[in-house]
């Protein structure tokens, strides 16, 4: 199986580490060569000691379950002969506590707007690719969180 890197960076700046009192933002790195600003969320750790411009690990998460999820519909619109000019996604993730009691992401849900080019499919159809999206999704079947796609 292929294997996925990624490189997470943070360094200390004039802060007070054991206080707590210290920047949260840090760079993440892809094996492609993109760099992404990255911080705590915050909700989480409150400003100036997040970034609010980074990608939060939340965030990242809930983008790499949509764009999975895009990434199989498109290749199963294609293999069922259609064409897919548009898909926007726009994901959200709810924070709560899991069946084990710790603070989770516990519901993804996706709402995906598709423009079809030609003839567009009816609603089965679109319902059934989504469903087929789901099931191969590499990070879907990674999680134990929740993951709902609402049609649109």
């Amino acid at each position: 199986m292929a294997g996925h890197e990624a490189t997470v960076e943070w360094q200390l700046d004039d802060g007070d580490f054991a206080k707590g009192r210290y920047s949260r933002a840090h760079t993440l790195s892809f094996d492609g060569g993109a760099t992404v600003l990255g911080s705590s969320s915050p909700a989480v750790v409150p400003l100036p000691f997040s970034d609010a411009a980074g990608v939060d690990p939340e965030e990242a998460l809930i983008a790499s379950a949509s764009a999975c999820h895009m990434l199989w519909f498109l290749d199963h619109a294609r293999r069922a002969g259609l064409i897919v000019e548009r898909y926007r996604d726009h994901a959200v993730g709810k924070m709560g506590k899991g069946a084990d009691g710790r603070i989770a992401i516990t519901r993804i849900t996706l709402s995906p707007e598709i423009a079809f080019g030609g003839d567009a499919p009816d609603a089965a159809t679109v319902e059934a690719l989504h469903h087929k999206a789901h099931d191969d999704c590499f990070i879907a079947n990674s999680l134990k969180t929740e993951i709902v796609v609402e049609t649109r």
